[in-house]
């Protein structure tokens, strides 16, 4: 690989060692990788929360690119190591499903579980295999080493299944997935769902509606909303986002994660 890209994804944080320290093994093996962080701030223990911000970030990449994701709440039990070659990139993590919402997407060549030692630290902690193991088969990846090297073919990998968005009773059912810096609230709604139900009766406005409250109307951007409103828009993801203009709308509506959401055509929510 000329010039490889090694993108980090942890629930870290930046105060400790072991940002820095995974980035020391890596430039250790090879000083030419470049190491780019997508984020260190993953809520601890959050799988769904890093799955998501790997998802959202990932297809910006260059080709060839080589995704550490380490959300470990396993670390150190019988839980496999992956790496996973698509048509485009390589992934490697723990197989708790941390890679499983990107595999979705992804067209997939090879997996292969993480286990020959002589890629690894010695010794290695159990406590911190990200650093002593999923560190150096990065690195060992970046320097061109074969797949065949790294361990076993695996047939499948741990996959988390979530709820999806759907249209029921005239209104479109979906949950929220995760929180941003501001307080907007994403959902798993696709902006298409909406395209679907405001087809069937063009006049009606789209409401959004938690617990059964009337929270806000669509608009077209951030600058279209009142100071402090609440409304929802299509994000930069193509799905759905509840925010509340220079406010936190996590914070106005009390929200929490998986919390489900409506989104109507109708003046009222429809009842359960």
């Amino acid at each position: 690989m000329n010039d490889p890209v090694i993108a980090l994804l942890t629930d870290f944080g930046e105060d400790d060692f072991f940002v820095a320290s995974l980035k020391a093994v890596i430039l250790s093996l090879n000083p030419q990788a470049r190491i780019v962080n997508i984020s260190h701030r993953i809520p601890s223990f959050d799988i769904d929360a890093a799955g998501f911000v790997l998802w959202a970030a990932y297809k910006f990449f260059p080709q060839g690119t080589i995704f550490l994701a380490i959300v470990d709440p396993g670390v150190g039990s019988r839980r496999r190591i992956l790496l996973v070659k698509t048509e485009r990139y390589f992934f490697m993590g723990p197989d708790n499903g941390v890679l499983s919402r990107v595999l979705r997407e992804e067209t997939i060549e090879q997996i292969r579980e993480i286990a020959n030692p002589s890629l690894f630290l010695s010794p290695w902690s159990r406590t911190f295999e990200g650093r002593d193991k999923m560190a150096p088969a990065a690195a060992w990846l970046s320097r061109g080493k074969d797949l065949d090297m790294f361990g076993p073919r695996v047939k499948d990998f741990k996959r988390r299944t979530g709820l999806k968005a759907r249209i029921a009773g005239g209104e479109i059912q979906g949950r929220i997935l995760y929180k941003d810096k501001f307080g907007n609230l994403i959902t798993n709604i696709p902006s298409s769902l909406l395209d679907r139900l405001a087809a069937k009766k063009r006049k009606e406005p789209l409401t959004l509606f938690v617990d059964q409250e009337r929270l806000g109307r669509l608009k077209e951007s951030y600058s279209a909303a009142k100071k402090g409103e609440v409304f929802f828009l299509v994000g930069s993801l193509g799905l759905i986002e509840i925010s509340a203009r220079e406010a936190s709308a996590a914070e106005k509506i009390k929200s929490s994660l998986n919390q489900e959401i409506r989104i109507a055509l109708t003046g009222k929510s429809v009842k359960k």
